[in-house]
């Protein structure tokens, strides 16, 4: 009986003298503390209603399935703020109460959305997933999932874009509707990967675009890197490192020496960008790694057996796997329970 009624107190967001156990604020104090560092937004609807439109880099956690709370303990930090809010403000109630109760410090959007709304403030309608990390100092890096090898993040003001391909089978992106790039990466020559349009939709005035020698030449412009060489651009610190392919029959495809995988290091935040490899040797002397993407499809880059080993290697503390086309990868979750390593999979297709 006393568990039922302490289930039932966290649902409804009191504790057992009946009182609230997180905080409730208006829009102005929700719009105060989307703009703090250490706070992530969380946006509990389904996924149809996020879609629809939701605050920008809210991450969605829909409160109303059976694994709610098992995706939150996962997907968030005690060590941060939780801003949560939902259509009209009772859902995320029951959300926040819920999360009080496992030890996560939350704030509730009274009236929801729809207060947002009114009050003026903006929504916006990007259906790309999206992933929101905080670096050392509490700055901002947000990860959009584009397709397959096309990365958006978001840091600090700045705009930084991985092997953006316009179109890619039948998913295609509209990168005039992007901002333009301030940094913009290729790891190789491929076309899902090396895509001159989308390049020149998203190079403006300012942007700076680092290749592989191969496809420097091949556009005609942009910086060279070769594997094991480091610029500083501004506060952001990349290295390229090598990927490529050493099972026989594979080689082909990603010659040793000619690639670039990326890592970048934004305010002690330190991101792996695999680019098109195999489970390489060089793979073990990657230190600190926070963030990795791996690639995951057979015949050009890994096996899922390679990833997993791959990521033994690196020891990221969060990993996405992608690249992944048609190869199953939901079983790598279960694959790697144990290693401390937070896998997410995100439509890298």
């Amino acid at each position: 009986m006393k568990k039922m009624m302490t289930c039932l107190l966290a649902m409804l967001g009191l504790t057992a003298c009946g009182q609230e156990n997180f905080e409730n604020v208006d829009v102005a104090g929700f719009e105060k503390l989307t703009n703090e560092p250490n706070v992530t937004v969380l946006d509990v609807r389904s996924a149809a209603e996020y879609a629809e439109g939701h605050i920008d880099g809210a991450i969605l956690i829909n409160q109303g399935q059976s694994d709610f709370m098992e995706k939150a303990k996962k997907e968030l930090s005690k060590a941060q703020k939780i801003a949560v809010y939902c259509r009209s403000g009772r859902r995320s109630a029951s959300a926040a109460g819920r999360l009080a109760a496992e030890g996560f410090q939350c704030v509730n959007l009274r009236g929801g959305i729809v207060a947002w709304k009114e009050a003026g403030k903006p929504v916006t309608t990007d259906s790309y997933e999206v992933d929101v990390f905080k670096t050392k100092s509490g700055k901002t890096v947000k990860f959009h999932a584009l397709v397959h090898a096309s990365i958006r993040m978001e840091y600090d003001g700045k705009e930084i874009e991985i092997d953006p391909v316009t179109k890619l089978g039948n998913r295609t992106i509209n990168y005039a509707a992007m901002p333009k790039a301030d940094y913009l990466f290729v790891t190789h020559e491929h076309g899902d990967h090396f895509d001159k349009g989308a390049i020149k939709l998203l190079t403006g005035g300012k942007t700076r675009l680092v290749m592989n020698k191969r496809c420097a030449e091949m556009y005609g412009a942009g910086e060279a890197m070769s594997n094991g060489q480091c610029i500083t651009m501004d506060d952001i610190k990349v290295e390229a490192v090598p990927a490529y392919n050493y099972s026989e029959g594979r080689t082909q495809f990603h010659p040793q020496g000619r690639d670039n995988g990326y890592i970048l290091t934004v305010d002690g935040l330190r991101i792996y960008v695999a680019g098109d490899t195999e489970d390489i040797p060089e793979m073990a002397a990657l230190k600190d790694i926070d963030i990795a993407f791996l690639p995951c499809n057979q015949p050009y880059t890994m096996t899922t057996e390679q990833l997993v080993k791959a990521a033994k290697m690196v020891k990221p503390k969060v990993l996405f796997p992608y690249h992944y086309g048609q190869t199953d990868v939901t079983a790598l979750p279960a694959q790697l329970k144990g290693e401390g390593i937070d896998v997410r999979i995100r439509h890298y297709e």
